[in-house]
């Protein structure tokens, strides 16, 4: 039996979420700390310092593009993804594409290229709040799929650029590397909530070493 097609589920729960309800957002202070970065230098790179450098340069282009407010779209992502997978290029997916141990299953029909490009389109959408914005791009990429690899990366790439844009670094992103599932309206409601809870959150601080016994900690000045 044919799974489910998921990417036409999601373009249906996607009609149907609230945006609307996510929270605003707050600008970044210029010194604040890139979750994203921060990321690839820990974890990622702890698990492989190839991926790490790869993802830190795909991000390095995702901000540059940030900045000079570049349209938005598969052309842009296939740039970062080329990065992220080290490779000379980074076409749209020939077929039917399958996620969580194929339980997923998106379609690819004419018109599933345009549909991207439509939603992608949608990012820079004033009349939607932007941490709607952001989490619903990312979600988009999560589910058209549109690379034969690496897509969690592409997603993830696209969130943060979209907060760029308007001058907001999320201090942590480990959170929003859940699962999401296409039919999940709810969830995709949360994933905007989460983006704006981790706006708010204060940055990490350094984890300080116990001091020797009988000694005072120094005092910054």
């Amino acid at each position: 039996m044919t799974a489910t097609d998921s990417l036409t589920t999601w373009l249906r729960v996607r009609r149907e979420t609230d945006w609307h309800r996510a929270p605003a957002l707050r600008r970044s202070l210029p010194a604040a700390r890139d979750g994203f970065r921060a990321w690839c230098e820990g974890p990622v790179r702890r698990r492989d310092a190839v991926r790490a450098e790869r993802l830190l340069s795909a991000h390095a282009l995702a901000g540059a593009d940030a900045a000079r407010r570049a349209p938005l779209d598969f052309a842009l992502l296939a740039g970062w993804q080329r990065e992220v997978l080290g490779e000379a290029t980074a076409p749209f997916r020939t077929g039917n594409a399958y996620a969580k141990a194929g339980r997923e299953r998106y379609g690819l029909t004419p018109r599933t290229q345009a549909d991207f490009a439509a939603c992608l389109r949608e990012a820079t959408d004033p009349g939607i709040p932007l941490a709607a914005r952001a989490a619903r791009a990312y979600l988009d990429v999560a589910f058209f799929h549109p690379f034969t690899d690496g897509n969690a990366r592409a997603a993830l790439l696209t969130l943060v650029h979209i907060l760029a844009r308007e001058d907001i670094v999320l201090p942590e992103v480990g959170p929003l590397q859940t699962t999401r599932y296409a039919d999940d309206p709810v969830g995709a409601a949360d994933l905007a909530t989460l983006v704006g809870v981790l706006n708010r959150r204060r940055s990490p601080r350094p984890r300080q070493l116990p001091h020797p016994p009988g000694k005072a900690a120094a005092r910054t000045p």
